[in-house]
């Protein structure tokens, strides 16, 4: 297993807060999982905050702060704003894993579209009240298998009448 770390040929945009948070994170030898587990978030979701995808609440901060050994001020002024979502990635991404998750919407988007509105009715699936979690299983023949679940509140949309006159 390694740890994540920055990769910032990937990522040029990213916020000043998460070399801050990487760096501290290597030091620390910590994963995802050991960070979320002290923030009280799933392991996705803290990851979000070091790439500023998410906002940290003043509860996480305080924690980040004390688990990373970060000074509590730097934190809340490089945390403090809110997320720049979706502008860290180029489109079509370039990053194999991303273009995978990419190349995954591309293929099954529109069969996920079809069995959704047969289940749900017309609608979306939100992606702010939305949670995701990151399993991995190993089957008989010892083979890993990544399990990415995504959960999110279903939104019916409105009928739209069309008048003619």
């Amino acid at each position: 297993m390694s740890l994540a770390t920055l990769d910032t040929s990937q990522h040029p945009s990213l916020p000043t807060a998460s070399t801050t948070l990487f760096n501290a994170k290597s030091t620390k030898k910590l994963t995802f999982e050991q960070i979320a587990h002290h923030l009280n978030r799933s392991e996705v979701a803290a990851a979000a905050i070091f790439y500023g995808q998410a906002k940290a609440s003043p509860e996480d901060i305080s924690n980040l702060s004390s688990l990373l050994e970060i000074p509590k001020p730097a934190l809340e002024e490089q945390l403090g704003g809110f997320p720049d979502r979706g502008r860290s990635v180029e489109m079509p991404p370039r990053e194999p894993l991303i273009y995978r998750l990419y190349e995954i919407v591309q293929n099954y988007g529109y069969a996920y579209k079809a069995v959704l509105n047969e289940k749900f009715g017309d609608g979306i699936m939100s992606a702010i009240s939305f949670s995701t979690k990151v399993e991995k299983e190993t089957d008989e023949g010892g083979n890993d298998w990544a399990v990415i679940t995504l959960r999110g509140k279903w939104y019916v949309l409105p009928a739209v009448v069309v008048v003619q006159g």
